[in-house]
Order: structure tokens, then C-alpha cells, then sequence
């Protein structure tokens, strides 16, 4: 039977490519799709039929100039995915909650989704490999937009050397539990590559990128990298050799690959911020297939844009289809947020707890 099971996810990299949240025609989007949202919060209001505490969906359309021009919907959500531990991370507009051995996958947050019948599927709790743990966990990918599609799987990516699937439309919901032996991988965070039709982690190191198939893995050497710091004088790199950093896997539809390295600043001036990363500079690399592959700094992504979150997976899209600045970075922290223009680094924001640090990519009818 598990063998059965496995021949049937296996068919991810030869069946037909994943369905989109991005639909286009001729080079251009949907209508009936909504525009790129950031969650803010949830207004508190009342408890629902099924005793929840639920508040009002605060959101903020991306394409406003004006970062403290929220939106307040009617739309109600349950307060519990307000907390800093309420999910565990998002994928296609769709949030991943973790709680008493049961991972479920609820649409609660998307601003399209059903009010009075959100979307909530249960998903059983993987089980743990020896000298693994699956209480922490790094982040949740898709391959498809909607876990109810047939072809779509579910990657939990746990703090070690767990890394699980399942197929959420599957009937006998099961999970097929991999060991990644690089230790290189063991913080990193999973993502779907479309391109390569597998899903893909890069280490921590920044050198390797590993790609999961669900039968074996394999990783791609992408050799040397190259940097280019003509621009900063020794202090600035040392500056940015103290800040926190991670890294980022973002594919974009026009199937160019890049990395992004966000790095955070726990300082506020002369005084410390209580521990409260703020952001300090991206840098953005992209990655070229060649005999020898390498990452080479660019400044330039042309007409697109980048969506980044702390828990979220990260996405682009073609910029001039949503009305979004070209060549920038939209991002989201737990304590602030923004965009940052990726030419020269300028950045416009804000600052402020963000519960649920998510960005909504457009959403179809």
C-alpha cells in the first residue's frame, strides 16, 4: 500500500503543472482576481456559533501608497490564529494551524474565502523519525493553490532533519516522513519549485540547493557565488556581518530563480529593541543555470516584484499586471513592514506586531 501510495505522489513530476493562484491569458491577469493583501490584524467583536472568539479581518491592499490605510472587513476570523503561535505558516493564501497532534490547513484568512463556512482540513500528525522531532517547524509549502486539488501535496518542514508530505485530497490522508541527512538543511525553509516541479530547500550555507521528489532527493551544486560589495566601505560589512540573516528560495513566473538574503538589525539606535528584529537590507541573487551554476547580485529583476513573510512562502509576480513598483521587495515582519526598492535599497514602511505576518497572493473566483 505505501508503495502504491508513493508511485501516486510521485506522478507530481510528471503530471500536469500544478494549478495557479496567478491566472493569465495572453500575457494578462483575470479581472475576477482580487488584489495582493497584507494581514494586519483581527478586531475582537463577539464569539461564534461554535464558541470561538472571532474578530472583524483587517488587511491592507499592497497597491495603497498609504501604509496605515487598512481595510476592516466583515469578514470574521477566529482570534486564536492572532497569536504568535496560532499558525505555523501559510501557502496560497491558506494558513497552517498545529495544535493537539492534528495539522490543519484553514482559508479563514483569505479575504475571498467563505465567512459563514471556512475551509478547515485535518490532516493526521506525521510521525516522528528517529532522532527527529516534529514540534517545531519551520515552515508549510504547496504545490497547487488549493489543498483540495487532486494533484496537490503538503510540505511540513520541521526544525532538524525532518521533512514530511501528504496529499490532502487523498482519502487515507498519509504521510510520507523524509530524513535529510545534510545538516546544511536543517534549519532551511521548503518551497515548491514549479520549474523543477519538486520541492526545494536551500541551506544554510547558501551553496546548495537540495530538491525532494518524494522517492529520493537529490542537491545542486551551485559552486561559487559572486558578490559584489564595491559599493560598501568595511564598516557597513561589518555592520551587516552582526545582523540576524536569512534566506530566501523565490521562483518567479517567468521561471528565473533567485535568493534573497534578509538581514535584521536587533539594535534600535543606541538602545535595544527588546529583541525585535528590524530590518536592515536585502540582497538579491540569482541564480544562472549555466555548465557551472552560480548566484550572481543583481539589482535589477526587471518587471517584477517579491513577496516575503517571516512564516509565510514566498512568491513574485509580474508587477505591472497588479498595478505593484517594479524591481522591489514587499515584506512582513513580526514588527514591521514594507517595500523596499531592490536599485538602492530605499525603504518605505512601518512598525507595529504583526500576529499572522502573511501576504494573500491573488485569488481567483
Amino acid at each position: 500500500m505505501s508503495s502504491l501510495f508513493l508511485s501516486r505522489l510521485s506522478r507530481l513530476c510528471l503530471g500536469k503543472p500544478p494549478t495557479l493562484g496567478v491566472k493569465y491569458l495572453c500575457g494578462a491577469r483575470f479581472l475576477s482576481e482580487t488584489s495582493i493583501c497584507r494581514i494586519v490584524r483581527a478586531d475582537h467583536c463577539q464569539y461564534s456559533s461554535r464558541d470561538e472568539s472571532v474578530g472583524k479581518l483587517v488587511i491592507h491592499n499592497v497597491n495603497d501608497s498609504d501604509f496605515e490605510d487598512d481595510e476592516v472587513l466583515e469578514k470574521m476570523v477566529p482570534m486564536e490564529l492572532m497569536t504568535g503561535s496560532g499558525t505555523i505558516g501559510a501557502s496560497h493564501g491558506w494558513v497552517a494551524t498545529f495544535k493537539e497532534s492534528v495539522l490543519c490547513l484553514q482559508d479563514d484568512l483569505n479575504p475571498r474565502a467563505s465567512n459563514s463556512d471556512p475551509k478547515r482540513i485535518s490532516l493526521p500528525r506525521p510521525q516522528t523519525l528517529p532522532h527527529c522531532q516534529t514540534q517545531l517547524v519551520t515552515n508549510v509549502a504547496m504545490s497547487s493553490s488549493s489543498p483540495e486539488d487532486d494533484d496537490c501535496i503538503v510540505a511540513v518542514k520541521f526544525v532538524g532533519p525532518q521533512l514530511s508530505l501528504c496529499r490532502p485530497a487523498e482519502k487515507n490522508k498519509k504521510w510520507v516522513n523524509i530524513r535529510i541527512e545534510d545538516p546544511g538543511f536543517f534549519n532551511s525553509r521548503v518551497m515548491y519549485s514549479k520549474r523543477d516541479k519538486m520541492f526545494s530547500m536551500l541551506d544554510c550555507v547558501g551553496t546548495h540547493i537540495g530538491y525532494w521528489d518524494l522517492e529520493k532527493h537529490r542537491s545542486r551544486n551551485l559552486g561559487s557565488f559572486s558578490y559584489y560589495y564595491e559599493e560598501f566601505v568595511q564598516s557597513q560589512l561589518q555592520q551587516l556581518s552582526q545582523c540576524y540573516r536569512t534566506e530566501h528560495l523565490v521562483e518567479a513566473p517567468t521561471g528565473e530563480t533567485f535568493i534573497v538574503k534578509w538581514y535584521s538589525d536587533l539594535l534600535w539606535g543606541s538602545e535595544r529593541n527588546f529583541g525585535n528584529p528590524r530590518w536592515q537590507r536585502f540582497m538579491v541573487f540569482k541564480i544562472q543555470y549555466d555548465q557551472i551554476c552560480t548566484a550572481v547580485s543583481t539589482k535589477d529583476i526587471g518587471d517584477l516584484c517579491i513577496f516575503l513573510s517571516t512564516k509565510g512562502e514566498p512568491f513574485s509576480v509580474k508587477a505591472s499586471l497588479y498595478g505593484l513598483n517594479p524591481n522591489y521587495i514587499y515584506y512582513v515582519g513580526h514588527f514591521n513592514f514594507g517595500k523596499v526598492n531592490i536599485r538602492d535599497n530605499v525603504w518605505v514602511g512601518g512598525h507595529g506586531f504583526s500576529p499572522a505576518p502573511y501576504f494573500i497572493p491573488p485569488q481567483s473566483s
